[in-house]
């Protein structure tokens, strides 16, 4: 099947990408709520777990953003495998997060529980985006500039 790759301006009409844009700007918002409004840009020079794990929340929400726009601008379906195995990751990697945010006491589980529901909803636009990512014919290999 061969896929016509959109313009790099076009992002914002991908459904997935839009998705991952709410998580993120959902995670900024946990993030900014159990760091008591901390710079968010030095939450991992801080000496508390809850901070590491609100700044781990924010990259790993952004690193989704960035590997769709990855994908959907790349003409290797390796680079595009790649980067859907790497989201699936960064998706089981954030609902850990949850779970780490509340051990460490975050009191408002309710935003979680909100965060967790975006992952959801996500999670089905992500599936219905990856299976448009088709059968490519291009030959798997594992270089390292494919990560990059």
């Amino acid at each position: 099947m061969l896929r016509k790759k959109m313009p790099y301006d076009n992002l914002r009409t991908i459904p997935v990408y839009r998705k991952a844009l709410d998580l993120c700007v959902m995670s900024r918002e946990i993030a900014s709520y159990v760091s008591y409004n901390q710079n968010l840009l030095k939450l991992y020079q801080s000496n508390s777990l809850k901070d590491h794990i609100a700044d781990s929340l924010l990259t790993d929400t952004i690193l989704i953003s960035q590997q769709i726009a990855k994908a959907e601008t790349s003409k290797s379906h390796t680079v595009r495998i790649k980067s859907a195995n790497f989201i699936n990751v960064m998706i089981r990697n954030i609902n850990s997060y949850c779970t780490g945010l509340e051990k460490q006491g975050v009191k408002e589980k309710e935003y979680l529980s909100l965060l967790r529901e975006e992952i959801r909803t996500f999670r089905k636009s992500f599936k219905a985006w990856r299976k448009s990512l088709g059968n490519g014919n291009d030959k798997l290999h594992w270089g390292f500039n494919d990560f990059l």
